[in-house]
């Protein structure tokens, strides 16, 4: 793996090729990777392994056509004949008037936000190990729990460079760390499952191991013998890990390709209430150690928090170059790539500001409602909002978490259920996309 200068020679090299074979514009992304990871089941060793990595993409234009190169093997003569290859494939690409490079007066220029993304450290593999034993052996000592799907541990360090002919050329590091377990609880047919992770940029921010294993275990115990749910209308709360999906739903409707194809339940919601006025959600590309903190897109344009829904309102929408020309609009900061293809479009550090109640608050006045803890499928349709998915939790009976509830099913339109959405007070930052427990009224419920 290349060091972050080393990366940005051997992208701008790649550049020089593009140019010098005849494309009218370039860029080039390096990225490299090794990590390390331990698995363990039933307090042994079951898998231990460390994979060391890089590519290169290089993304070339030919007038208003272009193509998408990579490769694995970075010696001169395959970066010479990678150039070559990609500038042939773009001369024969469908032009496309959208297509090419961020608008270079909108580079990102000066000295990046430390968001300390990196802590430079490359822990032992017996250290994964004792950590992943340690998950484990929590898990397994909670009473109740009968079986173990195992535990693991991970380091890795990363390096992405960034390169363009118009004069960018940028590179950084980051590390990450994560241990998880999954453990099952009871017999027979009656069996559960449940698991708990955890995931750092900085070794010393991990959950203690001890602690993600004790709730794996207990959340695998409280879902055994899952009652039957009569079918009805009533509220359904989101615990945190499965209602930050419902932002997943939001962003794929705001991005700009699906507004520039007119494929987004939200095509004609902008500045008007698409939440409740209560509801503020906000992407911040800065915060020190954040799972996706960036100080340049995958364009090479400067990042910035950004308030995405207002007060409940839809304030704009996020856009990579090409679908911001197609819409008549300047680029966000938002692209996202790979060494393959285009830029996308994706989030940073995504977030919706917590509420004034607390979660107990919250469920304090409903009959019979379900606490979801699990989603599963993904019947959502990003042209209409129908959203109907398969669903585990826990029963609300009279303000109060009752008995595990199993295979039913929650649908409703995320219109509706964006509109009535009442986030808690938990708010807590330990993902990419964080809320607190959310609130929706009205969905429809059908019971096992």
């Amino acid at each position: 793996m290349l060091s972050p200068s080393e990366s940005n020679d051997r992208a701008a090299a790649l550049i020089d090729l593009a140019r010098k074979a005849g494309a009218d514009a370039a860029d080039a992304i390096y990225v490299g990777q090794a990590s390390t990871e331990v698995q363990v089941r039933l307090g042994l060793l079951e898998d231990v392994g460390r994979s060391e990595g890089e590519s290169i993409g290089l993304r070339v234009f030919s007038g208003s056509r272009s193509a998408s190169v990579s490769s694995s093997d970075l010696s001169p003569d395959a970066l010479a004949q990678l150039a070559e290859r990609g500038l042939a494939m773009a001369r024969e690409a469908p032009e496309d008037p959208y297509a090419g490079l961020a608008p270079a007066e909108l580079l990102f220029q000066g000295d990046p936000v430390d968001v300390e993304a990196d802590d430079g450290g490359d822990p032992m593999p017996a250290e994964l190990k004792l950590r992943a034993l340690t998950a484990e052996d929590a898990a397994r000592s909670v009473e109740g729990v009968t079986n173990s799907e195992g535990a693991g541990a991970s380091a890795s360090r990363s390096v992405i460079a960034l390169a363009t002919s118009h004069g960018f050329a940028r590179a950084y590091t980051a590390s990450g760390y994560g241990c998880s377990a999954s453990v099952i609880a009871g017999s027979g047919g009656g069996m559960q499952r449940d698991y708990a992770y955890h995931s750092a940029r900085h070794e010393i921010d991990l959950d203690d191991p001890a602690e993600i294993g004790r709730r794996a275990g207990d959340r695998a115990v409280r879902r055994l013998d899952p009652v039957k749910l009569a079918s009805g209308q009533m509220p359904i709360l989101f615990d945190p890990r499965v209602g930050a999906s419902l932002l997943g739903h939001l962003i794929g409707a705001i991005t700009g390709s699906s507004i520039a194809r007119r494929t987004s339940f939200l095509l004609d919601a902008l500045d008007t209430q698409v939440f409740a006025p209560g509801v503020t959600i906000r992407d911040d590309p800065h915060r020190r150690r954040g799972l996706r903190s960036k100080a340049f897109d995958g364009e090479g344009l400067p990042t910035a928090p950004t308030t995405i829904i207002d007060k409940g309102v839809l304030t704009g929408w996020l856009m990579e170059s090409a679908s911001a020309r197609q819409l008549g609009l300047k680029p966000t900061g938002h692209a996202s790539r790979g060494v393959g293809g285009a830029p996308g479009v994706s989030p940073t550090n995504l977030y919706m500001e917590p509420g004034d109640l607390s979660p107990e608050a919250l469920m304090s006045d409903v009959v019979q409602g379900v606490y979801v803890t699990e989603l599963i499928g993904q019947g959502v349709n990003g042209v209409t909002g129908d959203y109907s998915r398969g669903a585990s939790g826990f029963l609300i009976v009279n303000g109060e978490i009752g008995p595990a509830v199993a295979e039913i099913t929650i649908a409703g339109n995320l219109k509706d259920m964006f509109q009535s959405l009442t986030p808690a007070n938990d708010l807590r930052f330990r993902r990419a996309t964080d809320v607190p427990t959310l609130r929706v009224d009205g969905m429809m419920v059908a019971g096992a």
